[in-house]
């Protein structure tokens, strides 16, 4: 170590921080790799492969990628089920006394992977974490793209191997009593394409879990969260979130609700009925093209397709949830609100625009009139027709949706925010529960 040079003593150190990643290693204009990574990059990216002094007397096998187009290459390792660590330079170079200040800002792996480019938006990119204590295994699911978070408890193996079926994660982690416990790693590995990691003991202490958990949420007890009764849950969810901060290296603060789910609660389907009923990929090439849910899709967004997704993988069986699922469908379908929007004089249709988002816990409803032509008195009269009326032409724009319908589906208070630019936007916010 004293041998190497100063800038490669600073690779090493950071290196030896992260002995399980790839570290990219900013070095102006290119992300280097030196030693075993540069030797791994080289073959799996087929980059030609350089030396360069380091103060010993060979020459350091070195590659690199511009950062210009960082993207392209470290998506093709994660994709191979590489870990990656972006090292940056954190000062001025121009500033710098010495080396320039290096720190590893992110941590890429399959199941952190944020880069939409690179993710199918139609479904969840999901990291799950595995922990086995007593015969109980503990179950935690979080997508990094969209904020989801589950947990769960389950007491038979073949139950945990439903779930993997079922979520279908990029990434497994786990505690070492899992990755011993005689589950088939080989075949996630293999045959599902999961990488799997078996995490040290201090991910899962209970007590730092717990603590990890009510610090996040900021809430004074786990009852709030509805977790008191998943003892071994708890220690899968904080292992995960540990994870997911050490990792992402910031607050994850659109991770804003965690949420206990119970596997009766949907229909039980083992792993041959998921194939052969070919859910979400037909039995043979794989491919969405032919399945069950290629059929029923016509969504139009990535959130509404995930969340059909979701609703084939995991059918419910409790008729008081599949009835107000339905009734929440029958609200929509009967009052079609994308045909109920009209001008205020019926001629103004070309200039209207309406979008529907989900913004944290909001259903946002936005409508720009970009005409500008609302008269003052219907601007003013606009929140009340929109919820309160159909709208007819001369009186301003309506929503075929009453008030009480809106807040028995969605409950809260409904608001609404004027926005002024390329026309005048209207945004309804109306809160989830």
């Amino acid at each position: 170590m004293e041998q190497l040079t100063p800038m490669m003593q600073q690779y090493m150190e950071t290196k030896n921080e992260y002995k399980d990643c790839i570290l990219f290693y900013r070095l102006g204009d290119f992300y280097e790799m030196f030693f075993d990574d540069a030797i791994c990059a080289h073959k799996e990216l087929e980059l030609t492969l350089t030396g360069k002094s380091c103060g010993l007397k060979e020459r350091a096998p070195m590659c690199g990628v511009p950062f210009h187009s960082v993207d392209t290459y470290l998506n093709r390792l994660v994709n191979k089920g590489y870990k990656v660590a972006i090292c940056e330079q954190v000062e001025d170079p121009k500033l710098a006394k010495g080396i320039v200040k290096r720190e590893v800002i992110r941590i890429v792996t399959p199941g952190t992977n944020i880069n939409s480019s690179q993710l199918d938006e139609s479904k969840n990119n999901y990291i799950m974490c595995i922990v086995y204590l007593s015969d109980s295994f503990g179950i935690s699911i979080a997508d990094v793209s969209t904020g989801d978070y589950y947990v769960t408890e389950l007491d038979e193996m073949n139950r945990v191997l439903d779930e993997i079926n079922k979520f279908m994660p990029s990434e497994i982690i786990c505690n070492d009593a899992f990755y011993v416990s005689g589950a088939d790693i080989n075949d996630f590995k293999e045959r599902l394409g999961i990488t799997v990691s078996s995490m040290s003991g201090q991910y899962f202490d209970d007590d730092v879990c717990k603590r990890t958990i009510l610090e996040h949420f900021e809430v004074a007890s786990l009852s709030a969260l509805s977790l008191d009764s998943y003892s071994t849950g708890i220690s899968a969810a904080g292992g995960l979130l540990l994870y997911l901060l050490e990792t992402q290296k910031n607050s994850l603060a659109h991770i804003n609700t965690i949420k206990p789910y119970e596997t009766n609660d949907y229909m039980f389907l083992d792993r041959a009925t998921r194939r052969n009923l070919e859910l979400t990929e037909t039995l043979r090439e794989k491919n969405k093209r032919g399945s069950l849910l290629w059929v029923l899709d016509k969504t139009k967004t990535a959130m509404g397709a995930r969340t059909l997704r979701s609703f084939v993988e995991q059918p419910l069986i409790n008729s008081k949830e599949i009835n107000k699922r339905l009734d929440a469908v029958e609200e929509f379908v009967n009052n079609m609100i994308s045909n109920a929007i009209q001008a205020y004089d019926g001629k103004h249709d070309q200039n209207i625009e309406m979008i529907v988002n989900k913004k944290e816990n909001n259903i946002v409803i936005s409508i720009t009139d970009f005409a500008g032509g609302l008269p003052k008195e219907v601007q003013d009269r606009l929140f009340k027709e929109m919820v309160t009326t159909k709208g007819k032409n001369g009186t301003g724009l309506g929503l075929y949706m009453s008030y009480s319908n809106i807040k028995a589906h969605f409950g809260g208070d409904i608001t609404y925010v004027t926005e002024t630019g390329k026309g005048t936007t209207f945004n309804i916010i109306i809160p989830l529960r």
